[in-house]
């Protein structure tokens, strides 16, 4: 049998659609445009969880993606986004993919060695391919860009960080799903299987797979949060590999695999964001 809705409920939901139809055709337009897009929010989050060695508690991550330069994002802001981050004071960085919007024809690409090389993370700069970083022949373009600013481009691979009294965690990168050629189990041969293992995968919906190999945490971008959320509607940009997971936190599989989905920096298409704001992600390791 249908549920019934009240009038009040059927009222509330029909304002609440005009109101946003109204507000996107206005107003809206110029605030998802011109203000949203420069308004970014910096997420501070704790992951604890038993395999993390004590030594790494207060353990610093910064985590940006996605900032597109060359669509609506400029060098500019991305020097603004290198100075932030460095007041975070990261004890290791990660880039989770799609540093220009079309590597291929963005001019100023030399240009943004310097603010990747002035980010500073004691233990390591590290980072992933997207599928614009793939894009418009671009591999090669980022490879560069990314090495010369001493980031460890991962690629189906690992690396251990390491403290002082010998205890680690480990950090995974797999290529991109949509046009690389992802390879979680090449990338995860030789980890002791009691360590904590953070994955870095470009594509959110990889999680499902991930969840299999014992990995404790996977951090990606790629769907901008959706970019534009409509009240009642929610995300209306949802892209391949990002249409089951767009935003923020997810448990999945039994283990269980923690996702987070970072909003990213940029926009792409569609120069707007509506509910839907840049993010720049600080995580706080805790031994549990």
């Amino acid at each position: 049998m249908p549920k019934k809705v009240s009038r009040r409920s059927f009222l509330k939901s029909a304002f609440g659609s005009l109101f946003a139809a109204v507000g996107i055709g206005g107003g809206g337009y110029y605030y998802a445009r011109e203000i949203e897009p420069k308004r970014l929010e910096i997420t501070h989050h704790q992951i604890s969880h038993k395999a993390i060695p004590p030594s790494f508690n207060d353990f610093k991550i910064v985590q940006f993606s996605d900032t597109h330069l060359g669509f609506q994002y400029d060098l500019h802001q991305f020097k603004t986004l290198a100075k932030k981050i460095n007041q975070l004071e990261p004890d290791v960085i990660f880039f989770t993919g799609d540093l220009m919007d079309e590597p291929n024809k963005y001019q100023e690409a030399n240009q943004i060695i310097p603010f990747l090389e002035e980010l500073r993370a004691p233990f390591g700069k590290f980072a992933i391919y997207g599928n614009h970083d793939h894009g418009g022949y671009g591999s090669d373009i980022y490879k560069s860009i990314m090495e010369q600013a001493n980031f460890s481009l991962l690629l189906n691979s690992q690396q251990r960080i390491k403290l002082l009294d010998g205890s680690s965690i480990y950090v995974i990168g797999i290529d991109d799903a949509m046009l690389g050629s992802p390879d979680i189990q090449t990338a995860i041969n030789g980890i002791p299987s009691d360590s904590f293992k953070i994955l870095l995968s470009h594509a959110p919906d990889l999680a499902d797979g991930a969840s299999a190999f014992n990995i404790q945490l996977q951090l990606s971008g790629h769907s901008h949060g959706g970019q534009i959320k409509i009240p009642f509607a929610g995300a209306l940009v949802k892209p391949p590999f990002a249409e089951n997971y767009h935003e923020g936190f997810y448990k999945i599989g039994n283990t269980p695999l923690t996702l987070y989905v970072n909003r990213g920096i940029g926009t792409t298409r569609l120069p707007f964001r509506f509910l839907s704001r840049p993010e720049l992600t600080v995580f706080t390791l805790a031994s549990k």
